[in-house]
């Protein structure tokens, strides 16, 4: 767990190196452009549970000095569809966590919705991702997954106790070109392979960084779980997960590429909100079942070369988060959701 007082100096030390850094000219949309952006997705928790700072000090405080947007949501519930939506701009139907591989009538046991629910989508999504628009303009991403069981694995949940790792919460796997990629092992990779990069300073433009059930506020339940992991622990199982977002951030921002001149941000966001509810923005349908709305969530936005301080009230979610990413990379061509300026879509610009 990190100590909150080396959090702290950490943060002072990184304010330290940018406050005499030129900003980058602005690009595509106001959007400055990136040469790395590492966002971090954590579980199921509301806005006020996370950004009040009662049980999550790190979180917190990197939203008082960075940027905090304020009116952050979910495209749906439950978790699965909102990784999809930040990849791919669409939850392609997907309203449950079933496995990437279900698909209508299936009757594998991770498959429990295919029988059940009318409209049944298939899981594997042929359409492209963030990853696709990436490698086609010479950037490289990775997807780094705590308790992966091996690089590129296929598995649908493992780890003791219970699930640590689960697909549902990768994204990148509801990928058909993912799943089929023949170097999928090099961009599916566990947190061995993050500690390793981030000591190496060989890093990806682009990083999806899921810490296991534990440890990303989700929790679970079962034998051998510890207390600040089962689900019901509301508070324990926050101020887990609040330790290891400051661990990971703490490690990314002492790395050279954060020292460089070159901009870099962390994003810290959520999938959903705590409850049912439906709250939305942003080219969410209220009427679709696979997009109504997943609730107000925490984002933060950290740079070592943007604006601080920064309280953005502008309604934003996945989908608007995307779109940033793509103008981030230069990637003017939006993919499906993130395109819809009409629907109240636009890049988060204030923020980086």
């Amino acid at each position: 767990m990190i100590v909150a007082r080396g959090f702290a100096a950490t943060l002072a030390l990184a304010a330290g190196i940018i406050s005499t850094t030129a900003r980058a000219a602005p690009n595509l949309e106001g959007v400055p452009r990136y040469a790395h952006i590492f966002v971090i997705v954590e579980e199921n928790k509301n806005y006020d549970q996370v950004v009040s700072g009662i049980d999550a000090p790190n979180i917190a405080a990197l939203a008082k000095r960075y940027g905090d947007a304020t009116h952050f949501y979910g495209e749906v519930h439950p978790s699965e569809a909102n990784y999809v939506a930040l990849l791919g701009g669409d939850t392609f139907g997907i309203h449950d966590d079933d496995a990437f591989y279900c698909k209508p009538g299936s009757t594998d046991p991770a498959c429990w919705s295919a029988t059940r629910q009318p409209g049944y989508p298939d899981h594997t999504v042929y359409a492209p991702h963030l990853g696709d628009q990436l490698a086609a303009v010479g950037m490289t991403w990775k997807g780094y997954y705590e308790s992966l069981p091996t690089p590129g694995s296929l598995a649908y949940i493992a780890g003791d106790p219970t699930a640590l790792y689960a697909s549902k919460h990768s994204g990148f796997m509801n990928f058909a070109s993912v799943q089929h990629d023949r170097d999928r092992a090099s961009h599916i990779v566990g947190f061995d392979q993050l500690e390793a990069d981030l000591a190496s300073g060989h890093l990806p433009n682009f990083a999806l960084i899921v810490p296991n059930q534990c440890n990303e506020m989700h929790g679970l339940y079962g034998a051998g779980v510890p207390a600040d992991c089962i689900g019901s622990n509301v508070g324990p199982l926050i101020r887990r997960g609040d330790a290891v977002i400051g661990k990971l951030v703490g490690e990314i921002l002492a790395t050279a590429a954060w020292r460089s001149k070159q901009n870099f941000a962390i994003v810290i966001t959520f999938d959903e909100g705590s409850g049912p509810t439906r709250e939305g923005c942003c080219a969410v349908t209220p009427t679709a079942a696979s997009n109504y709305g997943g609730g107000h969530i925490p984002t933060i936005v950290i740079t070592n070369h943007g604006p601080r301080g920064v309280k953005d009230d502008t309604p934003y979610n996945h989908y608007s988060l995307l779109r940033t990413l793509e103008d981030a990379f230069g990637i003017s061509q939006h993919l499906r959701h993130a395109d819809a300026s009409s629907q109240g879509v636009k890049a988060m610009s204030p923020l980086f």
